[in-house]
Formats: structure tokens, C-alpha cells, sequence
């Protein structure tokens, strides 16, 4: 094995009692919801100072109970199942949609993976679980959860909510295979898809440093796959009236609501993992204090991390209007996908010349000019495409081209042109017209004021 693969060493969990394990799986749960309880006041309170309001200001001190009084006030609601239906699927699909988003949470490291913390006496792990293969785990939940949206769609039997279950499902195709783009420069970096490993691969440089193009990647995929502003298409009001979830109410529109919400934390979570240190202390703090990635303190870091993450949400949707819908399209296939797949490329040639013990100026050499070529390449394309461009307009471009020829405007063919719109005139060249008649009499002049003496 190559010496800069990672060893995974997982011998220190699937030791703990199943007491332990129960207490584990609780807390994860409950990191969850307090989470998600304080992100929804906290995304109301920042929009409302972002926008010069006020926000929620009366449950609890400072309206901090507002979320916890939205979730009772939807359980209280009727809950409503329409005629056109498919029951099962319908009822289901907030099931479907909710579930994983909590699972993803297992394998996620809150500390080291060393027994750093004791619980009722009991040496344990800062971590439910963890896998050889714990990010392609993440991976897998992840796409699962998107088909409680479309499967929402498809059974509501209505027009809108199908159209958002589209939406979602080409979204989530769109935006996952750049996500495991991202997620593979980690792998070929680290060695390894252990949660844990990766964080302990960080310990002397994060990889937000070392690879700034993953990590630019995966936030913009991650504000896609949770459906989140700009990329809310799935749920957009202005067209579709909410969407996936128009025919839903009571408990089940709260746990689609409650499903974007864990998922908004999950991802911040894996981010938070892959690029951010994990668990690890801030640069100024980790070289003065020794005690700061040990005991309980790692846990601190974390949850800083992830709040830090959940205000960049909350930011970009008090920022960015939603784009259109072939806007989305066209970053998922045209940008996100070929700049991840050439990432990894790259990657992957650095990390085989460093294995083969190539020296870093060697490799500076040979990824240079390995992009020179492709620009030069690149380059070369766009001259022979704007001749040929050239030389098939005139014949594409027909004669006599009428907008309004079916009666009502229609846009342009690839190829065609509009005929030129009329200017309008100058102020000063144009003729004043009075309520009188087409006279100019009381324009002002000489004349007509002669007129209006005799």
C-alpha cells in the first residue's frame, strides 16, 4: 500500500453496550431537532434583519419559541387526504422524505475517534458508528430522501405538485453526480471514505485548503439537493403554489418541512466533515492550546462549524432571487459536472505522481501544461465553431420573418431575426396635439394667439 493511504483503524466502535448505543442514537436525534427548532427562528430573525423587519418577537423570549409553536400549531391542524390520491404512496412520501434525512447523522464524528469522553463510567467514542464506506452510506441516504419529494408529486394527483415531483427528481439527477465528484477528490486525497479517517487527515491542513474546487462544488450541490434558494424550484410559490407539497397539510406538511430542515443540517454536517477540520479546533486556537481536541471541547468546534454553514443557507436566501429553471439545468450539466470531472482529473494525476515520488516542481510542470493544452485546445474549437457559425447564417436566417403572422408574438427561431422596432421621435420633433382638434392654434406662437384676439 502506498504510504500515503490512510489506514483505517475502526477497532474502537461496535464495542460500546446497547445501552450506550440507545443513549447515542437519542442524542443524535435530539442534536437533529434543537437544530433544526433554532434554525427556523434564526432563518426568520436574520431575513427579517436582512429585509429591515421585525421577525418573530412574541412566543417565548425574544420569539425563540416561535418554531416549537409552528410545529404544534400543524399538528393541530385538520389533516386533509384529496380524492385523486394514491393513498399509500401519499401517506408514505413525508415518511420517505424524513427518515433519511436522520440517518445520514450515524456516521458523522463529533470528536476523536479515541476514548476521549466517559459516559456513566464508560470510555466511548464521540461517534454513533462508522463505516469503511461511511461517505458513500451519506451518499446513498441522501438520494434516497429525494424521492419522498417525487413520490409526494406523482401521488397527490394534481398538476402542480407532478410538476415539482419533475422538477425535484431531474434536480436530484442533475446535482448528484457533481456531489460525487466532489465527494471522490476527497477519497483519492484522504485514502479513505471512513468519516473518521478523513477528519484525521486533517490534522495538520484542511482540505477547504487543499481542495478549494471540492469544496465550492459540494456547496453549491448541497443548496441544490436540499432544495434550498436560489434552487427552490421544486417548491417554488410563484409558479407552482408550493409545489411537491400543494395537496399536503397538518403532520405531513411538517415533516416535509421538517425533512429540508434535517437536511440542511446533514449536509452542513458532511461539509463541515470533508473540509472543515470535522471536529477540530480553528487555526489560532489549536496552536496555543493543546486541550482543545480533546475531551468534550471538539464538540464546540462542530456545532460552530455547522452553525456557520446554516447561516451561509440562510444567507444566500435573504440574498439570490430563484433562477429559471433552465438556469439550473444548465449549471448542473454545463458547469458543475465537466469543471468536477476535470477536478478530479486533476486529483487524481497529483496524487499518482506523488505516490510515484515526483517532486513538487515536477508536478507543477506537468499539470501546467497539461491546462495550457486545454486551453489552446479550447481555443481552437471556438475559432472553427464561430466560422462555421458564420457560414451557416445566412442560409438558417429566412426572409420575411413576422412575429405576429399566427395572430399573437412568438419568439424567434435559433437563426431568425426580428424585423427592427421603430424609434420613437424626440421630444422636440414631435407635433403637440391638443384636446381642440388637430389645429395647432394654442401652441404658444404668434399666430394663433393673433387668432384667438380676433
Amino acid at each position: 500500500m502506498s504510504p500515503y493511504l490512510a489506514a483505517e483503524d475502526l477497532s474502537m466502535f461496535g464495542r460500546d453496550p446497547w445501552w450506550l448505543v440507545v443513549i447515542k442514537a437519542v442524542f443524535c436525534f435530539a442534536f437533529l431537532m434543537v437544530t433544526v427548532l433554532f434554525s427556523i427562528v434564526w432563518e426568520r430573525k436574520v431575513v427579517a434583519w436582512m429585509q429591515l423587519r421585525i421577525g418573530p418577537n412574541r412566543h417565548g423570549p425574544w420569539g425563540m419559541l416561535q418554531s416549537l409553536a409552528d410545529g404544534i400549531k400543524l399538528m393541530l391542524k385538520e389533516d386533509v387526504i384529496v380524492k385523486r390520491a394514491d393513498k399509500v404512496v401519499y401517506v408514505l412520501a413525508p415518511i420517505v422524505a424524513a427518515i433519511p434525512a436522520f440517518m445520514a447523522i450515524a456516521v458523522i464524528p463529533f470528536g476523536p475517534a479515541g476514548n476521549e469522553i466517559s459516559i456513566f463510567g464508560h470510555r466511548t467514542t464521540m461517534q454513533l458508528t462508522d463505516l469503511p464506506i461511511a461517505m458513500l452510506y451519506i451518499l446513498a441516504v441522501a438520494s434516497v430522501g429525494i424521492y419522498g419529494i417525487v413520490l409526494a408529486g406523482w401521488s397527490s394527483g394534481s398538476t402542480y405538485p407532478l410538476l415539482g415531483g419533475l422538477r425535484s427528481c431531474a434536480q436530484m439527477i442533475s446535482y448528484e453526480i457533481a456531489m460525487g465528484a466532489a465527494f471522490a477528490s476527497v477519497f483519492l486525497y484522504s485514502g479513505s471514505m471512513s468519516t473518521s479517517t478523513i477528519v484525521a487527515q486533517q490534522h495538520d491542513r484542511w482540505y477547504i485548503l487543499l481542495l478549494p474546487v471540492s469544496f465550492i462544488l459540494y456547496i453549491v450541490t448541497m443548496v441544490g439537493e436540499t432544495n434550498r434558494a436560489p434552487f427552490d424550484m421544486p417548491e417554488s410559490e410563484g409558479d407552482l403554489v408550493g409545489g411537491f407539497n400543494t395537496e399536503y397539510s397538518s403532520i405531513k406538511f411538517a415533516m416535509f418541512m421538517l425533512a429540508e430542515y434535517v437536511n440542511m443540517v446533514t449536509v452542513s454536517a458532511v461539509s463541515t466533515t470533508l473540509f472543515l477540520g470535522g471536529w477540530r479546533a480553528p487555526w489560532p486556537i489549536s496552536t496555543f492550546w493543546e486541550g482543545a481536541n480533546h475531551g468534550w471541547w471538539p464538540l464546540l468546534w462542530f456545532v460552530i462549524k455547522v452553525q456557520l454553514l446554516l447561516f451561509f443557507f440562510i444567507w444566500l436566501r435573504g440574498t439570490l432571487p430563484r433562477v429559471r429553471y433552465d438556469q439550473l439545468m444548465k449549471l448542473g450539466w454545463k458547469v458543475l459536472i465537466p469543471v468536477s470531472v476535470v477536478w478530479l482529473m486533476l486529483v487524481a494525476t497529483v496524487r499518482a505522481l506523488r505516490n510515484e515520488n515526483y517532486g513538487f516542481a515536477d508536478i507543477t510542470l506537468y499539470i501546467g501544461g497539461g491546462v495550457l493544452a486545454l486551453l489552446l485546445l479550447s481555443f481552437v474549437v471556438d475559432i472553427f465553431r464561430e466560422k462555421a457559425k458564420e457560414s451557416e447564417q445566412p442560409a438558417a436566417q429566412p426572409a420575411g420573418f413576422d412575429p405576429m403572422a399566427g395572430g399573437f408574438p412568438v419568439p424567434p427561431l435559433p437563426g431568425q431575426e426580428l424585423p427592427p422596432v421603430p424609434r420613437r421621435s424626440p421630444r422636440r420633433e414631435r407635433e403637440l396635439i391638443v384636446s381642440g382638434g388637430p389645429d395647432t392654434a394654442s401652441d404658444g406662437s404668434t399666430d394663433g394667439k393673433e387668432a384667438s384676439d380676433g
